[in-house]
């Protein structure tokens, strides 16, 4: 009787503890599935902000969009025929100054031909059979042989490598024109997309006389952020170019871009919660995900941290009480990091001293690297009424330099 009661005093312990896991897996879900109904919640208020704030801007200032995103294009497109032109102009003096080199050397050896030559000539009609004839000993005889041998050798080694010297000057002048005309190619173009470039501002100065003051300091901000991207994409790009050197200089085969491998930079997020996608408006080269204010911001693959800092400006950021804690501009508190597999990520935006890497480190997948914050470029702007306002992860997937679409690098 005692064993039975000991058993059923265990069962029901056993069921006690049951019903307590279920009971707290079932409070877990629900909140999960509250947090989640939330973060949908703010997903569509963020998404209905921003078609709102699209509709509500004035032809002029969607016009004046649009002119800054092409006069930034092409001041990129600038910026990397320049880059070329500087490139080719270098590769032109060191290839002039090798020919020069190598001219020099030619000569020399034309010179000792020629020497060889009268020296010849000057001796008449002797032969190297002559030579040996008069030989008075065997010793002679060796001695004069072996000296002969020598300079049969000499003179066709020297008429050898003056051969190649020459081959080699015609290849290197053939080369170095290639390059003057590719050089000319490359000038045109930029003067080309300099009077592009011209013409795109006249005009936007045009449009920007439309806009009201508020519209025109918006318009002002952005001139600033398209700046900034364009001094970040060259940076990038010089990163990358002189990675894929030191690559090949070591025998390694450059990476090529994957897509494969990436997890989302906000837990618990995929390509679904992006609520504005690559292009989604004006000047937009990434994806936006809603998130809560402070929420972790995660690397999505391995890397090396190659930027982590802050851009100053004139956009106020609040803390959650209203207190007023620093100004922003474009990106505000953002990281890049390099993947080493050719693709490079931003992470823009985030809670002002979140923070948690330095360039220079190395971090892994999952690692959390800053916070979601409202710093930087973001609508609606944060106010010490709503010092929330705009908090969002900006999330980029950069190859080169260049902003490509990050969707297909996300689960």
């Amino acid at each position: 009787m005692r064993k039975i009661l000991k058993n059923v005093l265990g069962i029901i312990v056993i069921m006690v503890l049951m019903a307590q896991n279920i009971l707290v897996y079932a409070a877990n879900k629900t909140d999960l599935q509250n947090e989640q109904s939330e973060i949908d919640d703010q997903i569509d208020d963020l998404r209905k902000e921003q078609e709102e704030i699209e509709k509500n801007k004035s032809v002029a200032m969607k016009s004046v969009e649009e002119l800054i995103e092409k006069i930034s294009a092409a001041q990129v497109e600038i910026d990397k025929l320049q880059e070329n032109v500087d490139e080719l102009q270098e590769q032109i003096n060191s290839k002039e100054k090798d020919i020069q080199q190598k001219e020099e050397e030619y000569n020399k050896q034309v010179e000792l031909m020629d020497a060889r030559l009268i020296a010849i000539y000057e001796s008449g009609e002797t032969t190297y059979l002559d030579v040996l004839l008069t030989a008075s000993s065997i010793t002679d005889f060796l001695a004069k042989y072996y000296a002969a041998s020598e300079l049969i050798e000499y003179d066709k080694e020297l008429i050898r490598v003056t051969k190649e010297q020459k081959a080699q000057i015609e290849a290197e002048k053939a080369e170095l024109e290639t390059n003057k005309s590719e050089l000319d190619k490359s000038l045109a173009e930029k003067e080309s997309k300099a009077n592009e470039l011209k013409s795109l501002k006249a005009e936007k100065e045009t449009q920007v006389a439309k806009l009201n003051e508020d519209e025109k300091e918006a318009q002002r901000e952005l001139e600033i952020f398209e700046q900034e991207k364009r001094e970040i994409e060259a940076e990038l790009r010089r990163i990358a170019e002189e990675e894929a050197k030191n690559s090949n200089s070591n025998n390694n085969i450059a990476s090529t871009p994957s897509k494969s491998g990436y997890i989302s930079p906000i837990p618990g997020t995929t390509s679904r919660n992006i609520t504005c996608g690559f292009y989604g408006y004006t000047n937009h080269g990434g994806a936006d995900f809603g998130g809560h204010y402070g929420e972790p911001v995660l690397a999505v693959k391995d890397g090396t941290v190659i930027t982590s800092t802050a851009r100053t400006g004139s956009i106020k950021n609040y803390d959650l009480n209203g207190n007023y804690i620093g100004s922003y501009s474009s990106y505000g508190e953002y990281i890049i990091i390099n993947h080493h597999d050719g693709t490079m990520t931003l992470y823009a935006h985030g809670k002002p001293g979140s923070r948690l890497v330095k360039s220079g480190d190395k971090v892994k997948q999952g690692q959390q690297i800053m916070s979601v914050g409202n710093t930087g470029n973001v609508q609606p702007r944060p106010s010490s009424s709503n010092p929330k306002g705009g908090a969002h992860l900006h999330f980029e997937v950069r190859i080169n330099g260049a902003r490509v679409n990050p969707a297909p690098y996300l689960p």
